[in-house]
């Protein structure tokens, strides 16, 4: 880019140069002020430090820290929103340009199509992150199997454990219709199972066995429970599902009002809240309260209670839930031992579904073609628009050479003053009366004695060259 400057420099000052005051003192220029621009000129610098009042510095930065990281963070917020307006604003066709080429209209309808388009997915994107913090459950059939071998005693055995009958239980299961990639295994449905044996065959130390979960637990496909013994033993299997979130069983009087036996707390407090509506329990003057009705004082023993006294009272009246209970015969004889008994449990498995829109989430696949295809339109829209600034350049010089050369040196005069920080009016410097104020002649005198030094200067430099 080249700047054209053509208008009058007054005479005797170098280009770029302020004029001085008009009741400056004649005499040579001194030194330039080059101080920190926080101390005025004249004052002595000791006086502003003995009154300037400091802070001190781990006070200053206890208080500077927070308040800059909150700048930053809104600077950053700033810059995005700004940047995503810009690139918008980039793919607009100027009104100009559309009425010159009337086949624009097709693309700026593309364009609102998009807006529309990103609005949506947008939208869209949100509704999933909000289904997503909310449990996703679907109910499945859980088949358990149970089986039970039995090994006789053999008299010729060589070590203690062929000598002496005994049994072993077999409890495993699988999920019915698991179109999933990654199977789940047995245990990780449960939170805990006991078997409890015959206690007079066993004993009171020996007849149960225990499984719980605990942070390091490994999960299995199945259970297995070896124990001595040639006559037929009754079992019963307690089983305790892992419900997640957790579920509780209601106190009997709540789940008759409710209408609901397990389930979890947020759903027991909108079943509460649901009943509250439908009966109008609420106080009409001061909706904090609410006015129990008989089945209400029945069961929180007070006639009335704030909401938010709600979550705590529950904890009273919900209780672990029950667990799967199943009685099964151990047999010891051979003809029963290929039967297997098989059970089918309601369980609660994530919706596949789930991970599908968690993976549309974090898909990133498309986003840097998008990006590349966007930072393309920008260029496309970019020279369009440069070639519209030389065509209107074109166009002016036709029709008005003369005028369009004064208008570009008249604004070409305007920007270098700027530029320059000149401060002046180009109406008064076309005149000569301007140039024969007082203020000439004292420029005209600092110019020839800035000359003159300069002029001295080389001359000493090269007397001083010669002598040596």
């Amino acid at each position: 880019m080249f700047i054209l400057y053509c208008g009058p420099q007054r005479p005797g000052m170098p280009s770029g140069a302020r004029m001085p005051h008009q009741g400056a003192p004649m005499g040579p220029p001194g030194p330039p002020y080059v101080g920190s621009p926080s101390v005025r000129p004249g004052m002595p610098q000791t006086v502003m430090e003995t009154t300037r009042k400091r802070t001190a510095p781990q006070q200053v930065q206890q208080q500077q820290v927070p308040q800059q990281v909150q700048q930053q963070q809104q600077a950053t917020q700033n810059r995005a929103r700004s940047a995503k307006r810009r690139k918008m604003a980039d793919k607009i066709l100027p009104q100009r340009i559309r009425e010159l080429v009337p086949e624009s209209q097709a693309y700026m309808d593309l364009l609102a199509f998009e807006r529309k388009l990103d609005q949506t997915i947008m939208r869209k994107r949100v509704d999933i992150q909000e289904a997503l913090k909310r449990p996703m459950k679907q109910k499945r059939k859980l088949r358990l199997y149970i089986s039970n071998t039995f090994n006789p005693a053999k008299s010729d055995a060589d070590d203690s454990d062929g000598s002496i009958a005994s049994w072993e239980l077999r409890v495993e299961g699988k999920l019915l219709d698991d179109l999933s990639k990654q199977k789940r295994k047995f245990s990780s449905f449960f939170k805990s199972l006991v078997i409890e044996l015959d206690k007079d065959l066993y004993g009171p130390d020996n007849h149960l066995v225990e499984w719980h979960r605990t942070p390091t637990t490994q999960e299995t496909d199945g259970f297995q429970v070896k124990r001595p013994g040639d006559v037929s033993v009754r079992c019963t299997l307690l089983l305790m599902l892992d419900y997640q979130p957790p579920q509780f069983k209601l106190d009997p009087r709540l789940a008759r009002l409710l209408g609901i036996h397990t389930q979890t707390r947020s759903a027991i407090i909108q079943a509460l809240w649901q009943y509250i509506k439908t009966n109008k329990l609420q106080d009409s003057h001061d909706k904090e309260y609410i006015n129990c009705d008989k089945y209400f004082q029945q069961i929180f023993d007070c006639p009335r209670l704030k909401f938010s006294e709600i979550p705590q009272r529950l904890t009273n009246l919900l209780l672990p839930p029950d667990p799967i209970v199943i009685n099964h015969i151990i047999s010891v004889d051979p003809n029963d031992q290929k039967k297997t008994a098989c059970y089918d449990i309601d369980v609660e498995v994530e919706d596949p579904l789930k991970g599908q829109m968690s993976s549309f989430l974090l898909s990133t696949a498309n986003q840097q073609e998008i990006t590349a295809l966007d930072n393309k339109i920008h260029e496309t829209i970019e020279s369009i628009n440069q070639l519209k600034i030389q065509r209107d350049f074109m166009l002016s010089f036709s029709k008005d050479p003369k005028g369009y050369i004064q208008d570009l040196l008249r604004s070409q005069s305007r920007d270098l003053k700027v530029m320059t920080d000149v401060v002046g009016n180009p109406e008064e410097e076309r005149r000569a009366e301007f140039y024969h104020e007082p203020w000439s002649q004292e420029a005209v005198s600092r110019y020839f004695y800035c000359k003159i030094q300069q002029r001295r200067q080389e001359l000493e430099q090269s007397l001083g060259v010669r002598n040596t």
